[in-house]
């Protein structure tokens, strides 16, 4: 702990917030500026676990070689082998009937399962090691921003009331988004409108125990690599579930669903329902049979995705989940972190490089708005139809995944870290991947919605079993992008037609979209 006093009053930066993305900000920029003076302001005396706990390509390529934890990734921290899908229906009685879709091998690309109380304290232990000041427990009041000029920002610290005046600030306060909400920036997208419940997870039965492969022998010999350590989804109309082992033997377990189609089951404890519902699928149902969740580590939160209107301006900088969230289905959130705070450092050191940063500033809110827009529009907007249905979803993975691994995680690895001022859809090149995502997702949405007017869906949902090489950086595994288009053109000519000229009958719950979020310049 720090003390404040007048010598510490003196910051060249503040930012709110401890946990990984503001810890990450801090060692970005004393990397490159060691002499800065930043101070490092959060709220809780200790972090607390969090509901994003796998990296995937972008994330591990960022916390590997942009903040050097490679040795201690793999040291305390769960390899990840890949994602992993499970469906089912009312002939699925067993894990060995329930369709399955995911690597027959070990993944190539490195990727982690993390608990994040764990690494976020990691992390903030070497930004203070790097010369950081930690002022802890600890309340931001308020923050007036000057541009070009020192912000002043109030801080409440071990009773007394501190006016500090950095000449940046940084808005790492997570889904508090102080700056966002403080100034009117703040925007739900309720075209998405998820809700999640989550839990870890103690006496769950591992994918890869012995009595379980004994017990499904053939289903336990088709997969050459380790089930239990992907990062596991279940599925059901509407929603899907995580399962995600930690070092140490917890699991995290939760679901996310969307609200226009389903409801969680009210009355009693929240982990008590949790399971109750989860029971549902055979997966869970096998492997949670003796599964007891955590006390005082059971989580809910209603209307998931929400975004900030402005993302930097001359003197603040907004990073991580404090400038916005979409969903946790593909493990985004720490790329989000990723490309947040690496392009933030970089307009904060063009600035105290004695750089005119105006046009810096307009492009970054400029491209991060239009970013955030199109990773909804081309992955997310109404995925929740036809996630539950093998056959739709599997060509969607493949081509979802398949252009995520050439046109995004690709480019850090064989660029380098410059490539992580370019968010997920901010280039021109990526421009028509964009709408060609944002179309085929919108037909299984629409293949879907007819499956379920015909009351025909999950079908496809048992004794399937798709398990590929996985995709590496060679663009010779991007066949599975054609073998996933060759399927989808089946789909359309066998039952797609049937929605090709029909209206959607279902609208979301509000008008309002993300659509409708426009940058507002901040100067």
């Amino acid at each position: 702990m720090n003390t404040p006093t007048k010598e510490t009053r003196q910051f060249d930066v503040v930012i709110i917030g401890a946990a990984l993305s503001g810890a990450a900000t801090a060692i970005l920029l004393l990397q490159e500026l060691p002499s800065l003076k930043i101070l490092i302001v959060d709220k809780s005396i200790t972090l607390s676990r969090r509901v994003g706990e796998a990296t995937v390509e972008i994330s591990s390529y960022f916390l590997m070689r942009c903040l050097g934890l490679t040795k201690y990734l793999n040291e305390n921290h769960l390899t990840k082998n890949g994602l992993r899908f499970w469906f089912n229906n009312e002939q699925c009685k067993s894990i060995e009937d329930c369709s399955e879709i995911g690597g027959k091998y070990l993944s190539r690309v490195p990727a982690y399962l993390v608990d994040r109380a764990t690494l976020d304290e990691e992390v903030l232990r070497r930004a203070v090691e790097m010369g950081a000041k930690l002022w802890r427990p600890a309340q931001v009041q308020k923050v007036e921003l000057r541009s070009g000029e020192q912000q002043v920002v109030t801080v409440k610290y071990q009773e007394q009331v501190e006016e500090l005046r950095p000449r940046w600030v940084v808005d790492a306060s997570g889904v508090a988004a102080f700056l966002a909400r403080q100034n009117g920036w703040w925007r739900p997208n309720t075209a998405h409108p998820t809700a999640a419940v989550w839990s870890r997870w103690k006496n769950v039965k591992d994918f890869d125990d012995l009595e379980i492969t004994r017990k499904y022998p053939k289903w336990a010999m088709q997969c050459h690599g380790v089930r239990g350590t992907a990062t596991n989804h279940l599925f059901g109309d509407g929603w899907w579930a995580w399962w995600i082992p930690l070092k140490g033997g917890d699991v995290s377990i939760g679901i996310t669903f969307d609200q226009r189609l389903m409801q969680f089951p009210e009355g009693g404890l929240i982990g008590d329902r949790l399971k109750f519902f989860l029971a549902q699928h055979p997966v869970a149902r096998e492997l949670m049979v003796d599964a007891t969740w955590t006390e005082g580590d059971v989580h809910w939160r209603k209307n998931l995705p929400y975004s900030s209107t402005t993302f930097v301006g001359n003197g603040f900088a907004i990073v991580g989940d404090a400038a916005g969230f979409i969903d946790p289905f593909y493990s985004p959130g720490m790329d989000w972190i990723s490309f947040t705070a690496f392009s933030s450092k970089e307009l904060i050191l063009a600035q105290l490089r004695g750089e005119c940063i105006e046009k810096k500033v307009m492009m970054q809110n400029q491209t991060f708005v239009r970013s955030y827009e199109r990773w909804f529009e081309g992955i997310y907007r109404d995925k929740y139809e036809y996630m539950a249905e093998f056959d739709l979803l599997r060509p969607a993975f493949l081509m979802d995944l398949g252009l995520y691994y050439m046109g995004v995680a690709s480019q850090p690895f064989k660029r380098g870290a410059k490539a992580l001022v370019e968010p997920v859809f901010s280039t021109a090149p990526s421009v028509p991947f964009y709408h060609f995502m944002r179309f085929y997702n919108r037909r299984f949405a629409s293949i879907a919605r007819v499956r379920r007017e015909r009351n025909l869906l999950g079908r496809k949902n048992n004794h399937q079993r798709f398990l590929f090489g996985g995709y590496t950086f060679n663009p010779n595994t991007s066949r599975h992008i054609f073998t996933a288009i060759f399927l989808w053109i089946r789909l359309e000519l066998t039952e797609g037609w049937r929605s090709w000229f029909q209206q959607r009958k279902t609208k979301p719950v509000a008008a309002a979209s993300v659509e409708a979020v426009k940058p507002a310049i901040v100067n």
